[in-house]
């Protein structure tokens, strides 16, 4: 069976296994195998007796369950290769537990350790049989590998024994898998006290109208990476609204959604209603959390894993999203089905994603760090088993509705933020009670797609908006919009203090229900329902004064030798933190270490800030704090007057730079 390890050797990896039933069919058209309209292709007999099981744009790929019949499986895919318009007709592969298909290319992903140079890396690609399809700029020393045409699964065992070599961090193959968005099908009682139907809606809401009042998102840009976004809509055709849009799947930067068919419920309507939850002007009857926030559209319908996922968020961070928006993920077990396999199976995080997800976070806001919010899950199941959503670097965020309780389908777990109102559902056996509205009140796609057909049961009557959008979905791009108040005010914060801001600054909602810990901790509402008025003021108050002190320096950094430059501190009050700008022009950065030694006389030891990372990457402009520099925590606390200098050494020879510029940021206690 094949086997695949989505992370290091030691890691757990899992098994796939062959459907005895199924059959995955490309076509060369790129159009169903059984066709658009009245007429159906020869080749649609061979399918008319099965279900569609999974459908893949953008590899071309339909997934059927045939039934049995005299025929065999085999003899099926013979026959349909025999259609000149069918590309491939073969097995599927499965998750053994839930008989999830899982497709795969015959690429991989491969990542080398950081001290190996470029040209080591790209021999053992050739060495091993395949072609280096494209060099990834959001970890070091990271390829996209082609294995040679009819590879077939042999692409599982070229990825184990590539894994197997002391110089190889991370190999897999590339797998396509669902997405699923974290969605469930009034006006907007999310964001403020209302009346709806006569009912006060006083307690329910997130504080919004009230942190609009301080901020409203000016100069934060929030990136939606979702299955594109309707950027014709008024609510976003402010001047500057719109920056960096992207289709990561297409390479190209039209992000609107590309489905030619109205769909209420499943065409690419998803990113549009995110979007407007998050950041919609507001010159209709919708405002976003963040209504003067800019929107980075990124459209990515690919399957879970691919490649084009992973360069969502290098777009994101390269092009200066402060917030990221994430209302997808695996597919959750249905959430009135207690028995369903899929709330038991564990989904791991793909090397490639979590590495283009660390590049956000280490590289996004000039070395603050991308803030990543990410839907929890509609599954009424563990969140632990999504590794993207209970990924520790992210905001998971769960849902909750209109009576201030936990939403029925939102998941739990210990990786629960914090959660964001939403839709719910009434069921019986839940002794869940129904809802007092539709759901959230957000922008919807123009013309004859979107949630609302122009229907006023739907929303607005001419199509522009939707009343009953929902699921963790609407509560993601919620809190998004409060991380972008948040920066607004303060726009120096680093993406763990936001972490940390928005913990202090939820409700306690539900005290018996909520089962919170000593910590303040609900597997079902994380710290508690977010209040977006506390969180914008807790952010203007985290502002701490300030010292720094750059110093220009242009000195070469000699070839195979050490540089040191100083900057003096008068300060003779303890600090409460510190961090180390440093600018360097180099060549190939994994020659150098660089090291900050404190005053002689303060009996401080020296911390290493980077140590031969980045492999052949040109150039250095970032700060070190103890958010990627723990080491830097040993001064918190301690008078910094004195000289402090740092050290570059480079280790290796041929590649040579300069020493631009380096700094100390020094925050002291407030007075």
């Amino acid at each position: 069976m094949p086997f695949v390890n989505f992370g290091a050797q030691e890691d757990q990896g899992f098994e796939l296994v062959e459907s005895p039933d199924m059959i995955a069919i490309r076509t060369r058209s790129n159009r169903s195998v059984r066709g658009v309209g009245p007429v159906p292709p020869s080749a649609a007999a061979e399918v008319n007796d099965s279900n569609l099981v999974a459908s893949f744009p953008d590899a071309s790929v339909e997934v059927y369950r045939v039934p049995e019949r005299s025929i065999s499986l085999d003899e099926r895919k013979r026959r349909l290769r025999s259609f000149p318009d069918v590309q491939f007709a073969g097995s599927v592969l499965v998750r053994p537990n839930t008989q999830e298909p899982v497709l795969y290319t015959e690429n991989l992903y491969i990542r080398f350790r950081e001290d190996l140079a470029s040209e080591d890396c790209e021999v053992v690609i050739r060495e091993a049989g395949l072609t280096v399809k494209e060099k990834l700029g959001f970890a070091t020393n990271a390829y996209f590998a082609a294995a040679p045409d009819d590879t077939g699964q042999q692409v599982f065992a070229i990825a184990q024994t590539l894994l197997q070599r002391d110089d190889v961090i991370y190999c897999h193959p590339e797998l396509i898998q669902r997405r699923s968005f974290k969605q469930i099908f009034s006006e907007q009682w999310h964001l403020k006290p209302t009346t709806i139907g006569g009912v006060k809606l006083n307690s329910s809401h997130a504080n919004v109208e009230a942190a609009l009042a301080i901020a409203q998102g000016d100069g934060i840009t929030i990136a939606i990476i979702d299955d594109g976004v309707d950027i014709d809509h008024p609510e976003f055709l402010s001047s500057g609204k719109v920056v960096a849009p992207r289709d990561v799947t297409l390479s190209i930067d039209d992000p609107r959604p590309k489905d030619t068919f109205p769909n209420r419920r499943f065409g690419e309507n998803h990113g549009t209603a995110c979007a407007g939850v998050a950041c919609a002007n507001g010159i209709d009857r919708a405002s976003g959390v963040a209504p003067q926030a800019k929107l980075m559209p990124i459209r990515l319908v690919s399957g879970l894993g691919s490649v084009q996922e992973a360069n969502a968020f290098k777009w994101a961070a390269d092009n200066g999203a402060d917030v990221i928006s994430c209302s997808w993920g695996p597919r959750d077990g249905d959430w009135f089905d207690p028995t369903d396999s899929l709330h038991n199976e564990v989904f791991p995080l793909p090397a490639s994603t979590k590495d283009a997800i660390d590049y956000a976070i280490t590289n996004g806001r000039g070395g603050k760090g991308c803030i990543i919010c990410w839907a929890a899950g509609n599954g009424n199941e563990s969140i632990d088993n999504d590794r993207y959503a209970s990924y520790e670097k992210v905001i998971a965020v769960a849902a909750c509705n209109d009576r201030s309780k936990r939403s029925v389908y939102s998941d739990f777990g210990e990786s629960v933020w914090c959660s964001f109102p939403s839709n719910d559902f009434g069921h019986i056996p839940f002794n869940h009670p129904i809802p007092l509205t539709n759901g959230i009140w957000t922008t919807d796609r123009l013309g004859q797609f979107g949630y609302n057909p122009g229907q006023s049961e739907f929303g607005s009557l001419d199509g522009r908006y939707a009343n009953d959008f929902g699921g963790t979905s609407s509560a993601c791009p919620g809190a998004a919009g409060v991380v972008a108040l948040m920066l607004s005010v303060n726009p120096e914060l680093r993406w763990n203090q936001v972490k940390d801001i928005l913990k202090r600054s939820c409700d306690r909602i539900d005290p018996q229900g909520g089962q919170y810990d000593a910590d303040g901790h609900s597997q079902f509402y994380g710290y508690g329902r977010l209040n977006a008025e506390t969180a914008v003021k807790l952010a203007k108050d985290t502002i701490t004064p300030l010292t720094i002190v750059n110093k220009l320096l242009n000195r070469p950094i000699p070839d195979l030798g050490t540089i040191e430059a100083s900057v003096d501190c008068s300060e003779t009050i303890p600090i409460e933190k510190i961090a180390i700008y440093v600018k360097i022009e180099h060549t190939f950065i994994g020659d150098l270490i660089i090291t900050v030694i404190p005053p002689a006389s303060s009996g401080m030891s020296e911390v290493v800030l980077h140590n031969r990372q980045g492999g052949s990457r040109d150039n250095i402009d970032r700060l070190y704090d103890v958010s990627n520099t723990p080491g830097l925590d040993s001064y918190s606390g301690k008078n910094c007057n004195g000289s402090w200098t740092v050290r570059v050494d480079d280790k290796a020879a041929r590649d040579t730079g300069t020493l631009m510029q380096i700094g100390l940021h020094l925050s002291l206690p407030k007075t």
